[in-house]
């Protein structure tokens, strides 16, 4: 039988890399992420007599979920605070089966800061009209009915979001360009 210290490194060794992707994925802050996971491995020996085989499917659905509410409740206290989160992603909270996934999701992680970062220079009704329009392919008629507006209120809105948002793309683009 082996004994908490040895289980709780096995955990660590396990879950420590996607921990650590989970709640940068809340977070978006380096230093955050690395304080939350310690915080839910805080929470694990607190609770180590809970936990069964650390490989075991209702491990890892545990383990998850210390870390998902760990972070969470960083990203609120965040948001109290006024300082700059990322939405969150349900994809984000899944621990990835194999090197080609979590490569993959870094992929996607990646692009989302991208979006996060180019739409926190505009509102949070233009974020709609730009989300409705193009993702969920809605035209700017449905949309002007959906947020009680008039339609072409709509299009110029979306048209000056969709400027802001180019020209920050473009600072950002040409910022690391210079930099490299």
């Amino acid at each position: 039988m082996r004994s908490d210290r040895q289980k709780l490194e096995e955990l660590y060794q396990l879950y420590e890399k996607p921990f650590y992707h989970i709640a940068y994925a809340i977070l978006n802050h380096h230093q955050q992420a690395e304080d939350a996971v310690s915080d839910a491995f805080f929470q694990v020996m607190k609770h180590l007599s809970k936990i069964g085989q650390p490989d075991s499917p209702a491990t890892k659905s545990y383990m998850i979920k210390i870390i998902k509410h760990t972070a969470i409740n960083q990203y609120r206290k965040n948001q109290r605070q006024n300082q700059y989160c990322t939405e969150l992603d349900d994809s984000a909270f899944e621990i990835p089966d194999s090197q080609n996934e979590l490569e993959n999701r870094f992929q996607k992680l990646s692009l989302q800061q991208m979006l996060s970062e180019m739409f926190s220079s505009v509102s949070d009704t233009d974020k709609k009209i730009i989300l409705l329009h193009c993702q969920e392919q809605k035209t700017f008629f449905q949309i002007a009915e959906m947020l009680h507006m008039k339609e072409p209120a709509v299009r110029k809105r979306f048209e000056r979001a969709r400027k802001r948002m180019l020209a920050q793309k473009g600072e950002d683009f040409y910022e690391k360009k210079s930099v490299g």
